[in-house]
């Protein structure tokens, strides 16, 4: 049991509220921030470049570089990439000119959600952020290699913030709550339970566990007119959340990541990641039928012909799911994940059509044989269109030797099947057809 303090109707958000001021009360990203690592050793050397903090929300990127502002005495300016463009930009660069210039002080430049800029305002930074005017701090949540343009990424150092471990978010909550500056002097409790809830449901998202613990004490606030003796239990701290979210973004790293990790579950066989990373995508919002296609083209990619009923199967769940929908079409979908997991695999058929592919790039176009040609015409028969084709069922075997590719690619071979799956009886009978082929080449 946690004793907590409810506050005055605040209109300044938690979060913003108990925002850590120095760099020992900063909690999280031991990766960057422990004694013996980089982002540590830079602040407290005061020696602070251009850099970039790329991470999901939540996890003290704004924090970060107002703490980095204050330990390096310089003026700090945040900005938003969403609410401003070039011409505010510059004001910052002629106010940070006259600053240096006036009080011989530095400029901590902050933007958020960088990635928004476009490359010509993002042009704008370069020739400031190499003379040192002001000290670049970008943050965004998407991948830099795509959305910062290659000069100012060169010119910034990229440091990589993770989700928030749950222990971690615990402490964050607990140290609000004993923070003078969180709920004034109302104390109220809080269960372990609804504090452990609060942690678990936030997703590793700082920002959105201080949001969900300030909803919560609303919530008491205005169901008891005496707060000081009541508690925020778990009932109270679910009411809070409503519906649980998960980080994920139809167009960005979540999206693609995640895609990435159900496709090489598939490929390893694995049905219980493919499940995971499959219902994963689901609850962050994912359009089903994306994953739909998706399996369709792995079907053929990846399985093949070892087992030719893998892409009936993914055209069946894509076709149940058009006609049921969300949720119920998703267990068809969900089957389909299984199936394409434990069945075998092959890319032989991947790899034969990128090697005809390349063949012919290379090759160009060359004519099809005469004897493979049609000839519905007199002048075509003159020509020896079709002339000495043999008719595959006129055989015994119903194999014929003649060859089917262009004069000069004769005796090339595309598919390998392998021994897996159906793909080995393939395997077997083309062996078969083309020893008795060579035989037939011996005794003639």
């Amino acid at each position: 049991m946690q004793t907590e303090k409810i506050p005055d109707q605040a209109s300044i958000p938690l979060a913003e509220r108990v925002r850590p001021e120095s760099i020992d009360k900063f909690i999280g990203q031991e990766h960057l921030l422990g004694k013996d690592k980089i982002l540590y050793k830079l602040i407290m050397g005061k020696s602070i470049p251009s850099m970039i903090f790329w991470g999901p929300p939540g996890t003290g990127k704004t924090s970060l570089a107002k703490i980095i502002s204050g330990s390096s005495n310089a003026h700090f300016v945040f900005f938003s990439a969403v609410l401003s463009g070039v011409k505010e930009v510059r004001n910052v660069v002629e106010e940070a000119t006259r600053r240096r210039e006036e009080e011989s002080a530095g400029t901590i430049f902050f933007v958020d959600e960088i990635h928004r800029f476009n490359k010509s305002q993002q042009d704008a930074f370069l020739p400031h952020v190499e003379s040192g005017l002001f000290t670049l701090i970008g943050a965004t949540t998407e991948n830099p290699s795509f959305q910062v343009i290659s000069p100012l990424l060169s010119r910034c150092q990229v440091f990589v913030l993770q989700p928030l471990r749950q222990e971690e978010i615990t402490l964050i909550l607990s140290n609000a709550l004993n923070d003078s500056r969180g709920y004034g002097d109302n104390l109220v409790k809080i269960t372990d339970e609804a504090l452990e809830f609060i942690a678990a449901n936030a997703d590793g998202d700082g920002r959105k566990a201080l949001n969900l613990l300030d909803i919560s004490v609303s919530l008491l606030s205005a169901t008891h007119n005496n707060t000081s003796n009541q508690i925020i239990d778990l009932e109270t701290a679910n009411l809070a959340l409503q519906e649980k979210s998960y980080r994920y973004d139809k167009s960005g790293d979540h999206h693609y990541d995640q895609i990435s990790a159900l496709h090489k579950s598939l490929r390893d066989s694995d049905p219980d990641g493919a499940l995971y990373w499959f219902y994963r995508m689901i609850l962050g919002g994912e359009n089903p039928l994306y994953i739909a296609r998706r399996l369709l083209r792995f079907a053929s990619e990846d399985i093949g012909l070892a087992d030719p009923h893998a892409l009936t199967q993914a055209h069946t769940g894509w076709e149940t799911y058009h006609k049921l929908g969300s949720p119920e079409g998703e267990l068809a979908l969900a089957q389909v994940v299984v199936y394409l997991a434990t069945a075998p695999k092959s890319n032989a058929l991947y790899k034969a059509s990128h090697s005809v592919s390349r063949l012919i790039n290379k090759t160009g176009s060359l004519p099809v044989p005469l004897h493979l040609r049609n000839a519905p015409t007199k002048l075509m028969k003159e020509l020896e269109y079709g002339k000495n084709y043999q008719y595959a069922h006129d055989d015994p075997e119903g194999l014929v030797e003649q060859t089917h590719l262009p004069d000069n690619l004769e005796k090339q071979f595309f598919y390998t099947p392998t021994t897996r799956g159906y793909e080995s009886v393939i395997k077997d009978r083309l062996d078969k057809w083309r020893t008795l082929l060579n035989k037939r080449k011996k005794h003639s």
